[in-house]
């Protein structure tokens, strides 16, 4: 399989990812028949985890830079607050700036408890959110969980944490959970958690097949070390190939952008990712959203 240069895949994102202009009488879909690119069935989207330190307007204005409209809400900082008042100024604030709330998470259910279950799909379901994205439910808890996304129409997707996860280490560990409950409860690949649990993640993809509602995206220098997070594009992460397993398992969600690393500064790292992401899907013929 040929593999394009870091240097051209960078140089494509970065033409990507700063909005490369069209002539005003040349239609971005004439542009995409005459390049003999298509629109990329790769849509990527942002872990609002990544800003945890800085506000929602912040966070906004971020996410205008670069050009990135699909969120991840988390409830850190002001971000997607669980109190329904608070919630909905979020939301508001959000649909004002044109980005769409795709999933909410990670959630933690703690509880096998009916109050403490219903709050959190209540609290997705007034986001007009469709997946919850779950960190570490006790798995005797899964059966009552499936109840309400059954009631709610709202899929569940496992996240998993990697080694230092007792229950959930690799997405592996998820599908024997959720196998043969009902088909919207399902996992949240998590490639760098993956890799580090031993597990070959292009194989996990194909292994969830349409049980896969969520991607967190992030790269590592050394698949033993959690500590060895860079920007997407700088490690080992098989990017190419995570895109071309879940092109092959017709993949309807988002693949989620989680830098964890410069809480503080994240925005060069940011950049850089999205940069290399949407590089690869151009060095694929697809034009990023």
């Amino acid at each position: 399989m040929s593999r394009l240069s870091r240097r051209n895949l960078l140089r494509s994102g970065a033409l990507v990812g700063a909005g490369l202009a069209l002539p005003s009488n040349v239609s971005a879909a004439d542009e995409k028949t005459r390049s003999g690119e298509k629109a990329s069935p790769i849509r990527l989207g942002l872990a609002s985890y990544t800003f945890r330190n800085f506000s929602r307007a912040q966070m906004v204005d971020s996410m205008k830079q670069l050009n990135v409209f699909e969120l991840n809400a988390k409830d850190t900082k002001d971000h997607l607050p669980m109190n329904a008042e608070d919630e909905s100024r979020a939301v508001a604030d959000y649909n004002s700036a044109g980005i769409k709330l795709h999933a909410a998470g990670a959630i933690y259910f703690p509880k096998d408890d009916d109050d403490d279950i219903r709050a959190k799909f209540e609290y997705c379901k007034r986001a007009g959110i469709r997946v919850i994205v779950a960190g570490d439910p006790v798995p005797g808890t899964l059966p009552r969980i499936e109840k309400f996304v059954k009631e709610y129409d709202i899929r569940i997707a496992i996240h998993n944490h990697g080694p230092e996860d007792k229950m959930f280490a690799s997405p592996l560990d998820v599908l024997k959970a959720v196998r043969g409950m009902d088909a919207r409860v399902g996992c949240c690949i998590d490639v760098g958690h993956t890799v580090r649990a031993g597990t070959d993640v292009v194989q996990a993809i194909r292994e969830a097949g349409p049980r896969l509602f969520n991607v967190h995206m992030k790269d590592l220098t050394s698949f033993g070390s959690k500590e060895s997070q860079v920007a997407v594009g700088e490690g080992k992460m098989p990017v190419r190939e995570i895109f071309e397993a879940l092109i092959a398992i017709n993949y309807r969600g988002f693949v989620d952008l989680e830098y964890e690393i410069q809480p503080d500064n994240p925005m060069p790292g940011v950049i850089s990712s999205f940069a290399y992401m949407r590089g690869v899907l151009a060095g694929m013929r697809h034009t990023p959203n």
